[in-house]
């Protein structure tokens, strides 16, 4: 008999493509030395591009 994949919610199939988006958007800053915001401790805090630690992207 044919073996189905496990069905996934759209909820978590969206929650997987923000994170690998934004995965993408932080290592593009990084590698090419563009600063970045984030929100941190209730403020906007701007990291430079040597602050922003490697994201791995493999699951």
């Amino acid at each position: 008999m044919k073996q189905s994949k496990p069905r996934q919610l759209l909820s978590t199939k969206i929650n997987e493509g923000v994170k690998a988006a934004i995965a993408a958007a932080l290592e593009k800053h990084r590698k090419l030395g563009e600063s970045i915001a984030v929100w941190q401790d209730g403020k906007v805090v701007i990291l430079a591009a040597d602050r922003i630690p490697p994201i791995s992207t493999e699951k």
